[in-house]
């Protein structure tokens, strides 16, 4: 009841702000204008969320199988690793905003580029997290499993990669949670529908009630996006204790 009772208070506080201070419904709209707004123009936002959460979750899938191959490639392989490795660090010094433009010019205004988006911010903590973990493995494991005459590629399937499943799943929480980032800067850039795009486009018209509304929606896809990953790895790690535990 906590999060609901903080969250109704900054509501209360928000309503009370503009009703006092008077600022236009286009600056700043009053948490019952936006409600209005979202009972109003519901099959609107329906649809757009609906878009919005095709790129954020097939982003996440492609983002996550990405991620787990190349920090599988990099464990199994030094040589690759000697190579691959560096171009993955400079990569992650271009900022993603500045790449969204070329996205869109390869890929269309339609769902392609989103979803590239979306799985190029996911992609690297999804690939440091589980690359850590198989980098961590126990090494009493992997000299008994040697002791053991275990072939590399056995040690690294079936010791390496399981103790490494809880930073996997560390990993794609973070992604879960960046995963709307990546969509909606897509979005921003160059789109014909989505959340980002009703933003851009109520905004622009001054309908702002209508971009909070979608800026709600937004927030309520992520945060569903979050607890459903969070969900999948504790089924995926069931021997990890839980945060409560």
């Amino acid at each position: 009841m906590r999060p609901l009772i903080t969250a109704a208070g900054l509501l209360l506080v928000w309503e009370l702000l503009v009703r006092l201070t008077g600022l236009p419904v286009y600056i700043l709209p009053p948490p019952s204008s936006v409600a209005v707004v979202m009972v109003e123009r519901f099959g609107l936002l329906l649809g757009e969320a609906a878009w919005t959460a095709s790129e954020m979750l097939l982003g996440l899938l492609l983002g996550l199988l990405l991620g787990a191959s190349l920090a599988i490639a990099l464990a199994a392989s030094a040589a690759w690793r000697r190579w691959a490795l560096p171009v993955v660090i400079v990569s992650q010094a271009i900022p993603v905003i500045a790449v969204a433009p070329l996205l869109v010019v390869w890929l269309g205004y339609g769902m392609a580029s989103k979803v590239a988006m979306a799985a190029l911010v996911i992609f690297f903590p999804v690939a440091s997290a589980l690359y850590d973990g198989l980098r961590r493995t126990d090494p009493g494991w992997v000299d008994l499993a040697r002791t053991m005459d275990a072939a590399p590629r056995a040690i690294l399937l079936q010791i390496r990669l399981p103790a490494a499943l809880p930073a996997f799943a560390s990993g794609a929480r973070i992604a879960a949670a960046v995963a709307p980032i990546g969509a909606v800067i897509g979005e921003w850039v160059g789109a014909s529908a989505g959340l980002g795009y009703l933003m851009t486009q109520s905004l622009a018209r001054g309908q702002t009630p209508l971009a909070f509304a979608a800026l709600v929606l937004l927030c309520l896809l992520g945060l569903a996006l979050y607890y459903a990953t969070d969900w999948a790895g504790r089924r995926l790690v069931p021997w990890q204790p839980s945060q409560g535990d």
